[in-house]
């Protein structure tokens, strides 16, 4: 057994590839995922349904997208395939799942527009019209907070924020916290458990 969780920075467990289908908005994905990334062998539930619930971008949408904790690339892939005129920032603390999403991008033909990064290498200048997150509840609910703090305030002032929480792990409790942090937070969707949140300013 080895200490590697989802948001280990450099996971040392083997990482046999597997490929993962799944389909949303009437387009068939099929990605390559490895051991030692979030949710390696399908795509998550909750990622499955916010990328069922929320609201899509449009294929006019432009400017950049964040997909924050992106592991192998789903919702990055997503979105670049259905706004092309836009550029997708995928974040993630883990170099496989990096690795994993640029490969995939370069799968579907999107290795120009998706800019897969390590948080700290992300440009302080840049503003997202979009951040679309799973994000990583089991770092705790501190980290979790830290997390939010950090990226949230770089929405564009017009930009909104799409977050799926599973709600027997504190989806509410989110909704909540985020609302005293003064953001706007909408319970746009429930399915399955989960809560997608649309969060503005």
């Amino acid at each position: 057994m080895t200490g590697d969780h989802y948001f280990t920075a450099q996971p040392t467990s083997d990482a046999p590839t597997r490929e993962v289908e799944f389909s949303v908005a009437d387009r068939d994905y099929r990605l390559t995922s490895a051991g030692g990334v979030f949710s390696a062998s399908r795509l998550d539930p909750g990622t499955a349904v916010l990328l069922r619930k929320a609201e899509l971008p449009a294929a006019d949408t432009t400017g950049d997208l964040l997909d924050l904790g992106c592991g192998f690339g789903p919702i990055s892939c997503v979105l670049a395939d259905l706004a092309p005129a836009s550029t997708i920032w995928a974040v993630d603390v883990n170099a496989r799942a990096r690795e994993l999403t640029a490969a995939n991008a370069a799968r579907i033909g999107a290795a120009d527009r998706v800019r897969v990064s390590a948080p700290d290498d992300v440009p302080d200048g840049v503003r997202f019209t979009q951040l679309w997150s799973n994000p990583p509840i089991r770092i705790g609910k501190d980290g979790l907070h830290d997390l939010l703090l950090r990226w949230l305030p770089r929405l564009a002032p017009d930009g909104v924020g799409w977050l799926v929480v599973a709600r027997h792990l504190g989806g509410d409790s989110l909704q909540r916290w985020l609302t005293e942090q003064s953001w706007q937070v909408e319970r746009y969707a429930s399915q399955k458990g989960f809560r997608v949140l649309r969060v503005t300013r």
